[in-house]
């Protein structure tokens, strides 16, 4: 199911994967499959993290671990052109190496830059939200939702575990060309009310709510469930 966010448009190569374990098994369903895997250009895709939990690659809070098994070992994106973090560092030595990876990748033409943001313009964001409204690592009430310098940052206090990981901030996200939302479960059904509600106030927004598009195309996609709050009103 479809459902447009309210004042964006609805859709009837760089690319970044949101961390909910979900979006692995719905990306391996879709895209390592025929007719994708056949007929998508994967020698042109540049995949990365908008958030990664700091451990291990091998670990199994791994984000790379997840869309590596699920995704990128069952298709044929040149290895070079997956940016996984440095786990050798400390969260704030990730987050700082992954901005300057970015920034560099930028000065070489492979991303693009927003004219409106003059920030990094990804063609799509595959994201999943939590169900207290939270994308990417970005948590309602934490004092990162508001970061408007750097690309990339870090939290070493989770409120969902593991503590620790990097993420892209808001300006980030809300320059990316297409976004890219995936939300199932009735768990999520209150947080895609308030997103999707016309009684939006500044003083209670959640994660979710921030994610506005300065020059791009968001699109929700979800299951019954998820939306069972607004089809009942």
């Amino acid at each position: 199911m479809r459902v447009p966010k309210k004042g964006r448009p609805s859709l009837g190569s760089s690319g970044v994967l949101g961390s909910h374990r979900s979006l692995a098994f719905w990306s391996r369903r879709k895209l390592a499959e025929p007719p994708y895997l056949e007929l998508v250009a994967w020698n042109k895709w540049h995949v990365f993290w908008v958030d990664e939990r700091v451990v291990p690659k091998d670990h199994e809070d791994s984000n790379y671990k997840l869309a590596l098994d699920g995704l990128l070992a069952k298709v044929p994106i040149p290895p070079g052109q997956v940016y996984a973090i440095n786990d050798a560092l400390s969260a704030e030595g990730a987050a700082d190496d992954y901005e300057t990876c970015l920034k560099q990748l930028v000065k070489n033409g492979v991303i693009a830059m927003s004219q409106t943001t003059g920030f990094p313009r990804f063609d799509v964001m595959l994201l999943g939200m939590g169900p207290d409204g939270h994308i990417a690592s970005l948590f309602p009430g934490h004092p990162l939702v508001n970061e408007n310098q750097r690309w990339v940052t870090y939290i070493k206090d989770s409120p969902k575990p593991p503590p620790e990981r990097i993420t892209f901030t808001f300006p980030v996200i809300n320059s990316s060309a297409y976004v890219a939302m995936v939300v199932t479960g009735a768990g999520n059904a209150g947080a895609v009310q308030k997103a999707l509600s016309d009684k939006q106030t500044s003083s209670d927004l959640l994660p979710i709510e921030m994610a506005v598009l300065q020059d791009g195309e968001f699109t929700w996609f979800t299951d019954k469930p998820a939306v069972s709050m607004l089809q009942n009103k």
